[in-house]
């Protein structure tokens, strides 16, 4: 069997290949360390193959050094743009969990991450793994690489109109703070009147030795207001995947414009 090409048609497939692993490096839930170098080529060429018959016409047409140089960094800018505004949104789910551990007293424990490298307290890990795990029972990484492929679709290869896209990060990383305090407010709540009760307690018994009385008392707390507020995790993650698209939207909407 003899495979034929083009010059443009390999080089659209190698800038749309360029722009998909870039976006595969940041996205949740592929870019984990968990998923090997190799899987995330397998599946940024899988994803090209669909793609560039539609975008041959917007490649260069011949392969000189410095032409595919130009337009390969101009994707890989790309990438890195949907890819980190994806990556900040669902970053909130384990900053959630890294105040509750700051106010539930688990942060004087940290355990390093080997997947991420990383510092990471109990509840913040376990806040991300179940987001991953919540990510695919819940199809919501298919909506997250059906937004990416829009962009393909929306751009294509053109060079972006950048004037407005430090706003639209601002407001992205805005929208983080929110999402993170959102998720995690219930359970601040109740500490915060934990540690207002543990005041009076020890302001009415001088005697009592609170602070070892306290600890204790706010973990368990924590333990068993975390495991109540779990079946709420599955609707803040699919709000927080339709953020995710919306903003990888209006990104490309201030692109275009």
């Amino acid at each position: 069997m003899t495979i034929t090409t083009t010059p443009a048609a390999l080089a659209a497939f190698v800038l749309v290949m360029v722009r998909t692993s870039t976006w595969l490096i940041l996205v949740p839930p592929f870019g984990s360390r968990a998923i090997p170098t190799k899987v995330k080529i397998g599946l940024a060429a899988g994803l090209s193959l669909p793609v560039f018959p539609r975008l041959i016409d917007q490649a260069p047409q011949n392969l000189d050094v410095a032409p595919m140089i130009a337009a390969a960094a101009l994707q890989i800018v790309l990438g890195l743009a949907l890819g980190f505004l994806t990556y900040l949104i669902f970053a909130a789910v384990q900053a959630a969990g890294e105040m509750i551990d700051l106010f539930g007293g688990f942060t004087v424990a940290p355990a390093y991450d080997p997947l991420g490298n990383a510092q990471s307290s109990t509840f913040g890990r376990f806040y991300q793994l179940l987001m991953i795990t919540l990510l695919f029972v819940t199809n919501g990484h298919l909506l997250l690489i059906r937004g990416f492929m829009a962009s393909f679709d929306a751009i294509g290869f053109h060079g972006p109109a950048l004037a407005d896209l430090s706003q639209l990060f601002i407001h992205q990383l805005g929208m983080f703070f929110v999402a993170a305090v959102e998720i995690a407010a219930p359970l601040l709540a109740a500490l915060f009147l934990a540690e207002v009760a543990l005041g009076i307690l020890a302001r009415a018994a001088p005697q009592m030795n609170v602070f070892m009385l306290g600890f204790p008392a706010k973990i368990l707390l924590t333990l068993v207001l975390g495991g109540l507020a779990l079946p709420l995790l599955p609707g803040a993650i699919t709000s927080l995947g339709g953020r995710a698209i919306d903003g990888m939207g209006s990104v490309l909407a201030g692109l275009v414009g």
